[in-house]
C-alpha cells in the first residue's frame, strides 16, 4: 500500500500496534475511537497489502548473553552480481547478523552482529565471515552502550514533508 493511500486512522492503528502488538481488537478499537468490525477490517487489510508483515516479540539481548553489538562494514574485492549475491546468501544465515544493508560510499555492507563475547566474535569473523568468497576488507566497531534504539516507525510523519 503506497503511503499516499494511507489516511489518520490507519496510522493510528500501526502508531498503537507498534506500542504494543498484543493488544485486543476491542482495546485497539478504544484507542483508535472506531468501533471494533470497522477496526478489524482495516487491521486484516494493513496485513493483506503488506503494511503489517509480521508480529514479534522483543528479546532484551543483555538477558539472553548477547552483550556485545559489532557494526561491522565489508567491502568485496568485485562488486558484480555474483559476488554481491553469494555474500547476500550467506550472511542470511548466519544467526549473529541481525542487520545487513546493501551501502553506498567505502563499504559494500554493513552488518549489525549479536554476540556473547569478544572471543565468540572473533570466531564468527574468522570461521565465517572471512570465508566468504570475494570478501576483501572488513571494519569493526563495537557499540559500548545504546543511546537510541527504536522499533517503532513514526508512521503518523511518514509522506508528509
Amino acid at each position: 500500500m503506497p503511503v499516499s493511500r494511507l489516511d489518520e486512522l490507519d496510522r493510528k492503528i500501526l502508531e498503537q500496534l507498534q506500542a504494543d502488538g498484543r493488544m485486543s481488537n476491542q482495546q485497539l478499537s478504544e484507542e483508535i475511537g472506531l468501533s471494533p468490525s470497522p477496526c478489524l477490517r482495516r487491521l486484516r487489510q494493513l496485513e493483506g497489502d503488506g503494511v503489517i508483515q509480521r508480529y514479534v516479540a522483543l528479546v532484551d539481548p543483555e538477558a539472553v548473553g548477547l552483550g556485545v553489538t559489532a557494526f561491522v562494514r565489508i567491502r568485496l574485492d568485485q562488486q558484480d552480481d555474483r559476488h554481491l549475491a553469494l555474500f547476500e546468501a550467506a550472511v542470511a544465515e548466519f544467526p549473529e547478523v541481525m542487520e545487513c544493508y546493501l551501502m553506498t560510499g567505502e563499504a559494500d555492507y554493513q552488518l549489525r552482529v549479536l554476540v556473547s563475547s569478544l572471543g565468540e566474535f572473533e570466531d564468527f569473523l574468522r570461521r565465517k565471515l572471512t570465508r566468504i568468497e570475494g570478501v576483501g576488507q572488513v571494519t569493526t566497531s563495537f557499540a559500548l552502550r545504546p543511546v537510541v534504539y527504536k522499533t517503532a516507525l513514526p508512521v503518523r510523519r511518514a509522506g508528509r514533508d
